[in-house]
């Protein structure tokens, strides 16, 4: 638990703070959940026993080094391998089986953090025996997120968990084949990584970088505001062929935005087909 006798950040301080950043390194964080921000930021505030907000403010602004400890801090970044089993099944049974029939399958994982989304895909895309045709282009605000990612290496203590996900998601192989132990890491193997591309992209202020058919953001749109929400999905709708496949979190949906009308949801899980290539 942390414990500092200093005052917490006010709703003032947070504006402050967001228009700072957004003037000086261009990172927009105005349609952030105002709560889930403010929790963030005091949190770091707290954690790195700050003098007064007034310093607070003037290291975030002066010292590079703090920014880049500032963004890893804000962002949000809990993921696991096969995370939701069941999402992965449907992936495996239902979308990805429709998308074998494709040339080529261009797959945008939208916050990957650090990685652990992009290596499940591409291990039931080898299994489906269709990455070799894949690209799997991993994107996040936070670029030392993208460092730990392109590793390709996680705790191996969580090695057990990932592997019932794995199994529950359907995974038929030894899931331990799949990595090879490096002291207290375990390491995946470099032809999972082969077919993917890690790059920083910002969803509030970048645009649509390529066409996909499949596209994957889940729980990030829950940090968002409505307009933000919107504003995304709108992004996701620029960046998806007509018949491809968006999927969110457990607790996201495209209903009530502008997009919805366009889309239809595959039973069960937060994945929906994009039906009709119509703007509205």
């Amino acid at each position: 638990m942390l414990v500092s006798n200093l005052p917490p950040i006010n709703d003032e301080q947070v504006e402050t703070l967001i228009d700072d950043v957004l003037e000086q390194y261009g990172y927009d964080f105005t349609g952030y959940s105002r709560a889930s921000l403010k929790r963030r930021l005091s949190r770091l505030y707290s954690l790195d026993k700050q003098v007064s907000f007034a310093e607070f403010r003037y290291k975030i602004g002066s010292d590079n080094l703090y920014f880049k400890r500032f963004v890893e801090q804000i962002t949000v970044n809990v993921t696991e391998m096969f995370r939701d089993p069941n999402f992965y099944k449907a992936l495996r049974e239902r979308v990805l089986p429709t998308l074998a029939t494709y040339p080529f399958i261009r797959i945008w994982l939208a916050g990957c953090s650090t990685g652990e989304e992009a290596y499940s895909m591409a291990i039931v895309l080898k299994e489906l025996n269709l990455l070799h045709k894949s690209l799997i282009y991993a994107t996040d605000i936070n670029p030392t997120v993208l460092e730990k990612a392109a590793l390709g290496m996680f705790p191996l203590s969580q090695m057990k968990q990932y592997s019932e996900n794995y199994i529950a998601s359907g995974g038929k192989a030894d899931f331990s084949s799949y990595y090879s132990a490096n002291y207290s890491l375990a390491k995946f193997d470099v032809d999972l990584k082969e077919k993917m591309i890690f790059s920083t992209h910002n969803l509030v202020s970048d645009h649509s970088f390529n066409e996909f058919q499949l596209i994957l953001c889940r729980n990030v749109l829950i940090y968002f505001d409505r307009d933000l929400q919107f504003k995304v999905l709108q992004l996701f709708d620029n960046s998806l062929e007509n018949l491809g496949f968006l999927a969110l979190g457990t607790k996201e949906t495209t209903d009530f935005s502008p997009i919805s009308k366009r889309y239809k949801r595959l039973e069960m899980e937060k994945i929906w087909r994009k039906t009709v290539n119509e703007k509205l």
